[in-house]
């Protein structure tokens, strides 16, 4: 019958337990701002492909390119023709543009939030000292950002130009700074539509088919109808149809309050009083949308 040996360390046997420990950490905490700025950089370098591979960089710089030659080729029309004015207003180009608008939202809101919710990533951001609306405001604020910068770039080119060809430097700048005015909501407007539909499916191809379909279907629709009633003389509807759409309220606003011309069949935007309805759907979006949000990554973090 065998007995058990005990087990005997061989000669050279250079087996060590080595009890190394561990050390507080005595260094600065950063905290929920710190994380939230992080998050906010990571997402907005993210939006145009830095920190990326070159593949990802390829469509947004694209589409960056696409919104700003034409408006160096205005200016340079402008200024070789010795013109008294550009082109186009300055809040009329991001309506001109708005099919790369939407393409640009459709392509960078699902990178931003999809692949968190497909590889399961979120539970792990709200493990740091960070809290839902922490996670969503940087989300917002970066992809408005983005877009911001998208459709502020080209109005500056057409700024600048316009100085050098030594337009109305008053005119010029009350033009710049309703643009401005223009693109920011349209920016927050379209980045929260975006990011609430991108945040319904981790699957991204989904997202974008969506948002595309969303901001088409809306556009066409609401300008379809908009343009049976101007043929059937009922220009009351035209204003309050164009309540339907993100596009058509950016322009139904603008027109209302900024001096731009509108898109609307046969010139008729809404009046003042119509424009305090553009202004209270545009906010109320905003602010639903982020709210929706707010309630989407609540049940996510879980």
């Amino acid at each position: 019958m065998a007995i058990d040996q005990p087990l005997v360390p061989q000669p050279g046997d250079q087996t060590r337990i080595h009890n190394i420990g561990y050390r507080n950490y005595n260094g600065p905490r950063l905290g929920r701002a710190y994380a939230r700025r992080s998050l906010y950089s990571m997402s907005l370098r993210g939006s145009y492909g830095l920190g990326r591979s070159v593949k990802s960089k390829v469509l947004p710089m694209l589409l960056f390119v696409v919104m700003c030659v034409p408006a160096a080729i205005m200016v340079a029309v402008a200024v070789a023709t010795k013109a008294k004015d550009l082109p186009v207003d300055y809040t009329r180009y991001a309506i001109i543009m708005q099919a790369v608008i939407g393409l640009y939202v459709a392509s960078q809101a699902p990178q931003s939030v999809s692949r968190d919710l497909r590889f399961k990533t979120v539970p792990l951001y709200f493990s740091r000292p960070i809290e839902t609306a922490d996670y969503v405001r940087a989300k917002f604020t970066a992809l408005a950002s983005a877009m911001l910068i998208l459709t502020g770039a080209p109005l500056i080119v057409l700024y600048v130009g316009a100085l050098l060809a030594k337009l109305d430097f008053a005119d010029q700048t009350k033009g710049f700074a309703q643009g401005l005015v223009s693109v920011t909501l349209l920016s927050l407007l379209f980045a929260g539509i975006g990011l609430v539909i991108a945040a319904v499916t981790p699957r991204r191809g989904f997202g974008i088919a969506a948002i595309i379909a969303v901001l088409t279907i809306s556009s066409g629709a609401v300008s379809t109808l908009q343009a049976i009633a101007d043929a059937q003389d009922a220009t009351s509807a035209i204003p309050w149809i164009g309540l339907f759409s993100p596009v058509t309220l950016i322009d139904g606003l603008q027109s209302a309050f900024l001096g731009a011309s509108s898109a609307f069949p046969g010139g008729v935007g809404p009046s003042h009083a119509e424009g305090v309805v553009y202004i209270l759907a545009v906010l109320g979006l905003i602010a639903a949308t982020y709210g929706l949000l707010i309630r989407r990554y609540r049940k996510v973090g879980l």
